[in-house]
This record gives structure tokens, C-alpha cells and sequence, in this order.
């Protein structure tokens, strides 16, 4: 191998700055490796059986573990063995000029971050020369460790495993026409959300099977074996057959190791040449083969099986991570760039086909460059009902416009493991139908319906947040006890939506069956610690959990989370009949301000509730009542959107993709919540009321949920919590005497 500087030669290429070795080239260079072999104005190779084809394919797959070594050995830091055990493949994908490729594995991101080098991608982002791919590398507004949708061509954010395959499979939903690949690694395999959501996924959608997955099986997780890396070639078959997928192809490098490696799983980069060629061959033909089964109406998953690691600084799980030894001046990491060098003329051709592949650069035409054009819905029909008038169920005045919304844009998608008609707006289903492959009409289920209902949160989630990060509105339905299985890909999501460098429509969600209705049900269904969760969340800036108080207010707050772009919004209330208390008016107002004022008595000393959610009203108002008697005056306040009621400095909202700066200023706070003692109360976490108490200058005290029981009613239940209006009145009481 040969070192080449800058300043001893001209030929090379500006791109190709910040390279440490070049090599020699290799055989048949001249024959195969000069011309590119996607033709200038086409979008693919022409034949992947053409010996140009595989041969530049190769030089791909070298290219991308160089960049992915090089640029991660320029930190000491991140990691390239899994992505290098599939690089063949990667490179396939792109020779065959797909570029919507998505990854479950966030430990791919060095290599999808040079894939997005070769075609001139990170261009947008001021990334010219390999040089500055280096110093970007794992650095604040650079190359994050973990793939996220700041990064020009990157389709989805990519950390926590087990969620790919819900961003393909929305894309796919969206974009009948492109094939969405995404690489899962045999370490992520175990995670049980994956096989499952993609089974009911092809159940529910038996057509739409243009999402790819593609199993990298190299033998190892992150610091181990992997569990199926005893798996038989037969019985991993078997295993993607038994889940539904017709066509299972597999490429196994072990049948073309001729250099008696040791193991199931082999290093290709190890072969002769001319088997290299062959392996690669397999993989371009087998990748071609996948592509046009998915595209075509077949289920279908490519199996590339390659021991980890291979073609970089160590093999296994040992190749999986960088430590602070590994820089670019260790011996063994000299040694592994020095082996995968290519030549100058070899990094131009894999810079034109990237550069040509799918029709330009990823960041060019990929799907999420570019907003989906949503359906006009118009103006929503609110429905208001008479203040102190008959009392209604709030999720069934929601449900009504949800199904409006649905019938309007058919790409609207209401996900719900529970079922609609337990949390009271079984009107959704009612209006858009469970996609279900039975058709009845007693269950309002058919093919295509537009209410999607896994028994999986995860599944629920993920394919509601996936179709919001590809552009789409969509809503997530769940108890709120149970909703914590599926907040990791909604928090994923609503992160990534914080930096994305387009608008798209926010992930919205309804919680239901809050721990107070749930008396009879116990423990396992009363869980509201989850609004600690968003509670934490609110301090990101683009997290706005709302509770309204009534069946006016959720209209309102739906109606206005349907105007934002970006965010997360999260509605939370109960599917009792309870008393109107509010206006439209107020609900909006209170939207914008943080919280309004339902009622107010004077007296020699006033007492301020403030009060989240809507059951809890009612020991508050019985509180004040009593007060009232005693001559001490009183103001309830609903905190319907507490992330008004922060200060700006509190949150990241400046730092957020189409930021909201909305709060409410020292003076109304004041007016709103000054008194001579504040209670704040909720039947969930107490940390919602966080806002409020940063603020207030009053004595102060916060009566929230400590914990399930088996109850016969919500009263009972808040009783075991102390929230009723005894207690509230006693320490009412205490703090203004």
C-alpha cells in the first residue's frame, strides 16, 4: 500500500482529501473499474449479472468500510463491525438505485454517514472532502453517533433497536411505488417487536410489502454471540417463513470462502479475488431478485450472512466498538485501512455511481426531502355544548372528529391496542373500520379500514409516529397505563422531529382510561407515573401534553393540535360523562396561555387551586365549596397545556425545528396563580405541575397520585390517594393560617 499526500500529486481528487492511504489498484482495474457502470443519466446499473457491475459493487463495499473505519478511527470512537458486515450489501442497494434505505440499528450510522458522503449528500451540510467527514464525525451540528433526520438523506432517526422496520413500513404505506430497505442486525433480532409488528402489519396491509428487511446475520451482538448465531441456515428460514414471508433469499459467504476460515460466519474480505467477485456477485443478483419480489406483491427478507466485522480493524464483537486505543496511528488500525485502500482512480468511479445511483444524492431524492402533500380537511365541525349542561364523555366528542379528519385524508391513520370502543370513541371505528381481513359489520371491520389495532403498543405507536415523521397526520390511541410499552419510538420520533429540516405534521396522541377510572381494574391498569415521562419531555420545547377538562376543550385541543407541525402533542382525558365547565373560547385561551380560570370567589384569604385533568375537578370544587363557607376565598385553575406555563429559559423550544416561544409572561402568571397559598392537584404524576412551582412565591403544596389499588369507585380511589376534598380543604386551611 501506498501513502499519497496532497502535495505529492495532483490527480487526486478534492473529495478524496483527509484519505490517509491510497492502493494500488486492483486486478483487472483497467478492464472493469474505469468505466462507471451506472451509464451517465441512468439511476441503476443495467445488468447485475454485468462483470462492471460486481466488480464496482466491490469497490463500493471497500470503500464504504474504508470511510467507516477511517472517519470513526479519527475519533476513537463509534462503530463499524456491523456495518461492515454488510457493506456488500449496502453497496448492492445503491449499484440498483435504491436509495430509501432506513436502518434499525443505530450503530450503522458511520456507514449510511459515508454512503451519504460518496453521493455528495453531506454537501448540504458543508461536508465536501473526507477530511472534514472526520473532523464533523460524532461532533455538536456534525455526525451524530446515532442516525437522526438533521442529516441530509437520512429518512429516519435510528438509536434505540427494534424500531426500524415501523419507519419503513409507513413509507411504504405512503409511497406504494419505491422500495424501502432497512438493514437489522441478528443482535437487534431478538427484540420481539420486530417479527410481530411486521406480521400484523402484512396482515393488515397484504399488498403493501415494499419495505425490505434486510438481516445482516453476522454471529454477534454488541459485546457477545448474538442469541441466533446457532441458528442452522435451514432454521433461520424456517423462522422468517413461519412469520410470513414468502420469499426468504440468502447469501451466505461461508460457500465461497476459500481460505478454510474457521466458524460458520467468515470474512469475505479475507477471499481471493475472484471469489470476492463471486460473493459479491451473489449478493448483487440476490439484492436485485428481493427488490423485485417486494416490489411486486411478495413478502420478501435478503439474509446476507458474513461474520462481523469483516474487511475492518477486528472481527466479532470485538469489531463492534471503538475505545480511546483505537486512533487512527494504532498499528492494527493502520494495518486494516492500508488492506481496504483503494486507488485514486477507484474512489472516482464509486463517487460517480453514488453520485448517479437513484437518480442523484440522496439528500436530493430520497422521500423525506420533500413534504407530503396532505389532504385539505378544512375547517372543523366543533360541536359546543352548553356550559353546566348535560355532562359528556370526552373521548366520544374527539372520536367524532377524528372520524371527520379520516374521511377527509385517506391517509389518515388511527392506531389503538386496546380498542377503540373500550376508551368510548368507538364512533372512530364506527366512521373509518379496524382494517381487519374479516369483513364484520357488528365489529366495524373490514379490509382497508383506517383504525389499526395490533395488541402491541409498539406496533401502535410506531406505525402512527412513523407516518407522522414521513409526513403524514396520523393518531395513537392507548390507556394510559398501558402506553409506556410504546413511548420509546414516540419519543424517538418526537426528538427527531426537534431537529428535522422540513415540516411534518405532529405525532398526536389520546390517552384514555386514566388510573382514577380504573378502580375496579387495580393496580395493573392505574399507571399515570407515565405523565411523569412527558412531564420530562416538556423541557425539549416541542413536547406539549394537554388536558382538557371537558368535551369542549378536547375538540379545541384536537383542532389545535392538528395545526401544528413538528411536535408532540399528547392529549390526555377520561371516557366518563363529566360536567361542561369550559367554553371553546377558553379552551384556546387556555391553549395559549398555559390555563384558565374556571372559578373564583372572594375572601379574607385566598387559596388557588391549580388543577390538572378533568376527574379532579370534582373533590377541588367540593373543596371550595366548604372554603367558601369559612370565608376563604378561592380560585380554581385548569392547567390545560403546562408547557406554557414554564419560563422561556426553562425549555430547548429555541433550539427546536419550527420553534414555539409561547409563554406565559411573569404579569398573567402572577394574575392567574398569585394568592395566599397554592395546591396544586393531579390524579397523575406531580411532576406536571413542576411549571407552576418554579414560579409561584406563594405558600404551596401538591396533592398527586402515589399509587394503585383495587377500588369500587373513582372516589374511593382518590381517597387512597388523598385526593378529597377533606384533605384538600385541612391543608387549605393550614397554609393560609
Amino acid at each position: 500500500m501506498t501513502a499519497i499526500t496532497q502535495n505529492t500529486t495532483s490527480a487526486v481528487p478534492n473529495f478524496c482529501q483527509g484519505i490517509q492511504y491510497f492502493g494500488e489498484a486492483l486486478p483487472d482495474f483497467p478492464t472493469y473499474g474505469i468505466v462507471p457502470a451506472i451509464a451517465s443519466g441512468q439511476k441503476a446499473v443495467a445488468n447485475p449479472t454485468d462483470t462492471n457491475a460486481v466488480y464496482q459493487t466491490l469497490l463500493a463495499a471497500d470503500a464504504l468500510r474504508y470511510l467507516t473505519l477511517q472517519i470513526t478511527g479519527s475519533k476513537a470512537s463509534g462503530h463499524p463491525g456491523g456495518f461492515a458486515s454488510q457493506a456488500e450489501a449496502y453497496a448492492a442497494l445503491v449499484m440498483l438505485g435504491h436509495k430509501n434505505i432506513i436502518t434499525e440499528v443505530g450503530h450503522h450510522a458511520p456507514g449510511f454517514y459515508s454512503a451519504m458522503f460518496l453521493d455528495r449528500s453531506l454537501e448540504d451540510m458543508g461536508i465536501s472532502t473526507v477530511q472534514q467527514l472526520r473532523d464533523r464525525f460524532r461532533e455538536k451540528h456534525g455526525l451524530i453517533g446515532h442516525l437522526s433526520g438533521y442529516i441530509p438523506g437520512i429518512l429516519a432517526p435510528a438509536g434505540p433497536l427494534g424500531q426500524g422496520q415501523h419507519f419503513a413500513m409507513a413509507a411504504a404505506l405512503l409511497h406504494r411505488d419505491k422500495l424501502f430497505p432497512f438493514t437489522v442486525g441478528d443482535g437487534g433480532l431478538g427484540e420481539p417487536y420486530i417479527m410481530s409488528a411486521m406480521a400484523h402489519f402484512h396482515t393488515a396491509y397484504p399488498t403493501v410489502t415494499n419495505f425490505l428487511p434486510i438481516l445482516v446475520w453476522n454471529g454477534y451482538s454488541q459485546e457477545h454471540h448474538s442469541m441466533v448465531s446457532l441458528k442452522t441456515n435451514h432454521e433461520m428460514i424456517a423462522y422468517w417463513q413461519g412469520n410470513g414471508f414468502a420469499e426468504v433469499i440468502i447469501v451466505n459467504a461461508k460457500d465461497f470462502d476459500d481460505q478454510n476460515q474457521p466458524g460458520d460466519y467468515v470474512d469475505s474480505t479475507a477471499f481471493s479475488f475472484a471469489k470476492r467477485l463471486e460473493f459479491t456477485k451473489a449478493v448483487l443478483v440476490g439484492i436485485d431478485k428481493a427488490a423485485h419480489s417486494a416490489l411486486n406483491g411478495t413478502l420478501t427478507v435478503f439474509i446476507i450472512k458474513q461474520l462481523k466485522g469483516a474487511g475492518v480493524h477486528a472481527l466479532g464483537a470485538k469489531s463492534h466498538n471503538l475505545y480511546p486505543k483505537d486512533t487512527l496511528d494504532a498499528p492494527h488500525i493502520v494495518t486494516a485501512l492500508q488492506k481496504r485502500a483503494l486507488s485514486v482512480e477507484a474512489w472516482q468511479t464509486v463517487r460517480t455511481n453514488a453520485e448517479r445511483a437513484g437518480g442523484g444524492p440522496a439528500a436530493k431524492t430520497v422521500v423525506t426531502e420533500f413534504e407530503l402533500p396532505l389532504a385539505e380537511i378544512g375547517e372543523l365541525p366543533l360541536e359546543e355544548y352548553a356550559v353546566g349542561g348535560e355532562p359528556k364523555v370526552s373521548t366520544t366528542a374527539m372520536g367524532r372528529l377524528v372520524g371527520i379528519v379520516g374521511n377527509k385524508d385517506k391517509n389518515f391513520l388511527v392506531t389503538n391496542a386496546d380498542g377503540n370502543e373500550a376508551s368510548g370513541i368507538g364512533n372512530i371505528n364506527q366512521a373509518l373500520k379496524i382494517n381487519h381481513p374479516t369483513t364484520d359489520e357488528l365489529y366495524n371491520q373490514a379490509p382497508g379500514g383506517q383504525v389499526y389495532e395490533p395488541l402491541s403498543e409498539d406496533a401502535c405507536a410506531g406505525l402512527a409516529v412513523g407516518l407522522s415523521l414521513m409526513g403524514a397526520r396520523s393518531l395513537w390511541c392507548s390507556y394510559e397505563s398501558f402506553a409506556i410499552n410504546g413511548l420509546p419510538i414516540w419519543q424517538t420520533v418526537t426528538q427527531a422531529m426537534a431537529e428535522l429540516r422540513r415540516q411534518t405534521p405532529s405525532t398526536i396522541t389520546l390517552f384514555t382510561a386514566g388510573a382514577l377510572e380504573q378502580g375496579r381494574n387495580g393496580w395493573t391498569h392505574q399507571r399515570p407515573e407515565i405523565e411523569a415521562y412527558f412531564a420530562s419531555m416538556m423541557r425539549n420545547g416541542n413536547v406539549f401534553p394537554v388536558f382538557p377538562p371537558d368535551a369542549n376543550s378536547i375538540q379545541a385541543c384536537y383542532d389545535w393540535a392538528l395545526g401544528t407541525k413538528n411536535k408532540g402533542i399528547v392529549i390526555t382525558a377520561s371516557k366518563s360523562p363529566l360536567p361542561i365547565r369550559t367554553t371553546l373560547e377558553q379552551t384556546k385561551q387556555g391553549l395559549e396561555k398555559g390555563a384558565i380560570l374556571l372559578h373564583e370567589v372572594a375572601g379574607g384569604k385566598q387559596v388557588v387551586f391549580a388543577v390538572i385533568g378533568d376527574m379532579t375537578l370534582i373533590p377541588v370544587f367540593e373543596a371550595a365549596a366548604f372554603l367558601e363557607t369559612e370565608g376563604i376565598g378561592v380560585k380554581i385553575i385548569s392547567v390545560i397545556n403546562p408547557r406554557r406555563l414554564y419560563r422561556a429559559d426553562d425549555t430547548a423550544w429555541d433550539t427546536c425545528s419550527e420553534p414555539d416561544g409561547g409563554f406565559l409572561s411573569d404579569a398573567e402568571f402572577d394574575s392567574l396563580f398569585a394568592g395566599d397559598a397554592l395546591i396544586g392537584v393531579t390524579g397523575g404524576a406531580g411532576a406536571m405541575l413542576e411549571p407552576i412551582m418554579l414560579r409561584s412565591t406563594s405558600k404551596r403544596d401538591i396533592f398527586a397520585w402515589k399509587r394503585g389499588e383495587t377500588t369500587a369507585s373513582a372516589g374511593e380511589l382518590m381517597a387512597f390517594n388523598g385526593l378529597t376534598a377533606e384533605a384538600l380543604t385541612k391543608r387549605a386551611i393550614e397554609l393560609v393560617h
